[in-house]
């Protein structure tokens, strides 16, 4: 009997073929990954300027901003639109057991919109209640 002695070194060319194609899909797979996640940091530092912006203006209202029957609106860095509304804020005192006082509620509202890189619409809306003494 003779015996066949196989001499083949290396790879064949479908094992080539197979071995680049799994590593084209994982590579794939990971850049799309990555850019999802750089695309959600750049999503939620938008929603932390814009939530910076309203509490400012949050802040605002009662000192800079009179606590009166207002509205006004405005844009920073030429992509946060604002606007800031503040209402009277009226309960019935009688279902909380207190009677009439100096001081009355102001509702104020905070709405910061911007548009997005791929023009997606997005908004914020904050919302508080700010005491103020009532004019004499």
């Amino acid at each position: 009997m003779k015996q066949t002695i196989n001499k083949q070194k290396g790879f064949s060319l479908l094992e080539i073929v197979i071995a680049f194609s799994i590593l084209a899909l994982s590579l794939g797979i990971l850049l799309k990954i990555f850019s999802g996640g750089l695309n959600s940091a750049g999503v939620a530092e938008d929603y932390t300027v814009a939530v910076q912006v309203a509490e400012g203006l949050m802040a605002r209202a009662g000192t800079e901003i009179p606590l009166v029957v207002t509205e006004e609106s405005g844009v920073i860095s030429d992509k946060y639109e604002w606007l800031l509304v503040i209402s009277p804020y009226t309960f019935n005192t009688e279902d909380f057991g207190l009677t009439p006082s100096t001081a009355e509620l102001f509702k104020v509202k905070v709405l910061v919109s911007w548009n997005t890189r791929n023009t997606q619409h997005r908004q914020i809306e904050l919302t508080t209640l700010k005491l103020s003494t009532k004019a004499l």
